[in-house]
């Protein structure tokens, strides 16, 4: 920040020249709060020195407020904070003296330069996310990251101004009425529930800057800051423009809910080029003697390798002339045109079911797959595709708009749903073929769920329409009593469609169970605290209980509609960004650190808890013997469901595209004896489930 003249009328214009035993050379800048200065101390060392207004310098509250900031100030200098020197918040014109920063904010640099480049961009966010790890880790919250409270130094980011922060245990509160912060960079809690803002608030605004570093404007534009504030609160973030390498991370930072926003310490790793293996290999059994075979060269795709128990040379053999045939087969299908060939039936695995993996369409991007009507339905940016479940061989692709992917196409009523993302049109394909069998536009809608044969489509409005998924017909529309604007999570064994909507003060959370079929209400309740729908079946519900201030998940708790009753059971350490899944009793949590537990309801106690070494895990997925999650370097993991040991991991998969990040990993896919996996490699890959040891 370029030093200034001490200029302007009226009483600020007439400086002190000495703050303590500090000397004010010139302004720096100035604020609603006060004037910052340039100084040298004794030894000549270059300081700024913030000097409060006269005004505010009469104001006991704001004294107070002054201390705070003087002492988070303290409490978090660091490698990407300005060190405080010297203070004294008693003084008669509070003051407080940090280290001097030569650079400009992030405000003036994206106005002289405009929008950074990918690369300043994600050092940027690297920067600030060690900055937020740094603050949160001493327990303040800073409740003002914007663009003129971010330095660019030399050596990175600073982050500045801790004139609103707040202690997480602190007594002292806001008004009722007063908000404090700046619209465009304030979270959905800070408008909803002022009194309540942690750390999670901070990491909204951190998307915030980085939409406006990367486009010169913020993720919600308006010249009135209600306007903005409604958009905060209510709508969907413009990401336009942000690099698509950054954009899945920085809109999980803009999630409404505070427990879905990562961490500082998720978006750190993230942000670094995953590596090629991690310290999970100290918990994998020894090979067997001879090991698994290496990796067999790469060839042009599609591409299909087959895992098998041949002899070197002979697998070799093999491979060869069985690439060299479903290479044949899958040109012949490509060059039929959009849909491919279909084959007559897809083939059922057979006993001898080998381990086989498959780059079937491109090895940019990860695919998203789930399985239906007797194949692997599966999807990357701009196309779906189908592959035979036993050797990975492509069945068709059908080609989609290229836009953001948060699941994988899924068969509902006997066709494929390419995606149940956000959009205008709705289309479905003969799971055969990959053909259209239907396609319909839509006013834009906010929700879509599969749910049994339909699919559920929440309008902009609130208003619920069930929509066949065989045909395509609206069977009905209505809202949901005491739902605005419901999201609903189904499950397998469940035949319901479940909504829940915590109140803003987190104290309870209004259930609602609504038949996909009619849109009726089958039942609601009101239960305590603020709850999340992970699972359902045999009778009961599974809710994952969140802390309402910082998002953590605190205990798990199951609802049981027929009888009333509600069991919770309190995690031994509370989890952070959870991805859980339910079957039967046991309730199972991936959290952000590697952390993968699994509660036992009927025993009502955690039953083991198993630190994977992973940085981050998908929605893990049992069958009954074990549990599975997928990691950001393409592994599959598994772990015994009974005794939590982890037992095996397929090798890591990636590519050049592997710093990439991506918004939400796929899950594991389960069928019988068979677990299904994707790669960033792009890679498809199938594994015998009872045996993870041998992967």
């Amino acid at each position: 920040m370029a030093p200034q003249q001490n200029i302007g009328a009226g009483a600020e214009a007439e400086l002190p020249e000495y703050a303590g035993h500090y000397q004010l050379e010139s302004r720096l800048g100035s604020g609603g709060m006060g004037v910052v200065h340039l100084a040298r101390s004794a030894s000549g060392m270059k300081l700024a020195v913030k000097v409060v207004h006269a005004e505010f310098a009469r104001d006991p509250e704001f004294r107070g407020r002054f201390r705070q900031e003087v002492a988070a100030a303290r409490q978090v200098s660091g490698a990407f904070t300005a060190s405080v020197v010297d203070a004294d918040p008693e003084a008669g014109r509070p003051w407080m003296a940090t280290l001097f920063i030569p650079g400009p904010t992030l405000s003036d640099q994206v106005k002289r330069n405009g929008a950074m480049d990918p690369a300043q961009l994600r050092r940027l966010m690297a920067g600030l996310a060690e900055a937020l790890r740094d603050i949160h880790r001493v327990g303040v919250v800073h409740r003002d990251l914007k663009p003129s409270n971010v330095l660019l130094a030399e050596d990175g980011p600073k982050v500045i101004d801790f004139g609103i922060s707040r202690p997480k245990d602190s007594e002292l509160r806001t008004e009722t009425g007063k908000l404090i912060g700046t619209p465009p960079f304030m979270a959905p809690e800070q408008f909803r529930r002022p009194r309540e803002v942690g750390p999670a608030a901070d990491v909204f605004a951190l998307g915030s800057v980085m939409v406006h570093a990367a486009t010169g404007r913020g993720p919600f534009d308006s010249d009135s800051p209600y306007v903005v504030a409604y958009q905060v609160v209510h709508d969907e973030p413009d990401l336009t423009d942000v690099p698509e390498d950054l954009a899945p991370l920085v809109l999980r930072c803009l999630a409404k809910e505070p427990e879905d926003r990562p961490t500082p310490d998720e978006l750190m790793r993230e942000l670094r080029s995953v590596a090629a293996s991690y310290d999970t290999q100290a918990f994998i059994p020894a090979q067997r003697p001879g090991g698994a075979s290496k990796p067999e060269p790469r060839v042009e795709e599609p591409e299909r390798r087959r895992i098998g128990r041949l002899s070197r040379p002979t697998a070799l053999r093999a491979g060869a002339l069985g690439l060299a045939v479903v290479g044949a087969l899958v040109a012949a299908q490509l060059a039929a045109g959009e849909g491919g060939a279909p084959r007559s039936a897809a083939r059922t695995p057979s006993a001898d079911f080998g381990a086989w993996g498959a780059t079937p369409v491109s090895g940019a991007s990860t695919p998203h797959c789930s399985y239906g009507a007797g194949r692997l339905v599966c999807a990357q940016p701009g196309v779906v595709f189908a592959l035979d479940p036993s050797d990975g061989h492509l069945l068709w692709r059908h080609t989609v708009a290229r836009t953001p992917r948060s699941g994988p196409p899924v068969v509902s009523g006997g066709r494929v749903q390419p995606s149940l993302d956000k959009g205008r049109r709705l289309e479905a394909l003969d799971p055969a073929s990959g053909r259209a069998a239907w396609q319909r536009d839509l006013p834009a809608y906010s929700g879509l769920t599969r749910a049994g044969d339909m699919l559920l489509v929440t309008g902009a409005d609130g208003k619920v329409s069930g929509v066949d998924s065989a045909s395509g017909t609206t069977k009905w529309n209505r809202r949901i009593p005491g739902q605005s604007v419901p999201y609903f999570a189904t499950f397998t064994d469940d035949p319901l469609a479940y909504t829940a909507s915590p109140s803003d003060d987190g104290a309870g959370t209004r259930v609602t169970a609504v038949d996909p079929g009619t849109g009726h209400v089958r039942w609601e309740a009101e239960l305590k605290g603020s709850l999340r729908v992970v699972g359902a079946g045999d009778g009961s519900v599974s809710f994952l209980s969140v802390d309402a201030v910082y998002g953590h998940t605190t205990s798990v708790v199951r609802y049981t509609p027929a009888t009333g009753a509600t069991r919770r059971v309190t995690l031994t350490v509370p989890l952070e960004q959870v991805h859980a899944t339910a079957r039967g009793n046991l309730v199972h949590l991936m959290s952000t650190g590697g952390s993968l537990v699994v509660v036992d309801m009927d025993a009502r106690r955690q039953l083991w808890s198993l630190e994977t070494g992973v940085i981050r895990g998908s929605t893990p997925v049992s069958d009954g013997r074990h549990v599975y999650i997928t990691t950001p370097d393409g592994r599959l993991l598994a772990a015994d469901l009974r005794s939590g040991k982890l037992l095996g991991q397929t090798p890591p998969r990636l590519d050049a595209n592997s710093g990439q990040v991506v918004a939400a990993l796929p899950e594991p896919v389960v069928d019988g004896r068979h677990v299904y996996a994707t790669a960033p490699d792009g890679t498809v890959f199938a594994v015998d489930a009872r045996q993870p040891s041998a992967w």
